[in-house]
């Protein structure tokens, strides 16, 4: 890889957009990588799965997810259940997801704790 640090998200997102802005004011030199052009990375996506946890990764708070049928909802259950309903619909992955250089993750924009990594 030729940057340290991999955020992923869709690039029309509002907070992606921050999350983005702030890397760029902060001189941190990182890649974008965005879902809609390109498919969630799916040994990425296990690895989040396992680093930060399904209820994590998953965004139940967005218009993708409240848009889904409540069959759909309801059967999430587990990570394998969230994993396949991600993969069907990349904007139920909140976002941004970043690979830090350490190599560890994070889920979602915290200026405060990103300012520590």
């Amino acid at each position: 890889m030729t940057q340290d640090r991999v955020i992923y998200g869709i690039a029309n997102c509002d907070t992606v957009k921050r999350a983005r802005a702030w890397l760029v004011a902060q001189a941190i030199p990182h890649q974008f990588h965005d879902f809609a052009r390109a498919d969630v990375p799916l040994a990425r996506l296990d690895a989040w799965l396992a680093a930060c946890g399904w209820e994590t990764v998953l965004n139940r708070k967005g218009t993708t997810w409240r848009k889904l049928d409540e069959a759909v909802r309801a059967a999430v259950l587990d990570a394998g259940s969230a994993r396949e309903v991600m993969l069907a619909h990349p904007s139920c992955i909140k976002r941004p997801v970043v690979d830090w250089a350490d190599g560890g993750s994070t889920v979602g924009f915290d200026a405060a704790h990103w300012q520590t990594r």
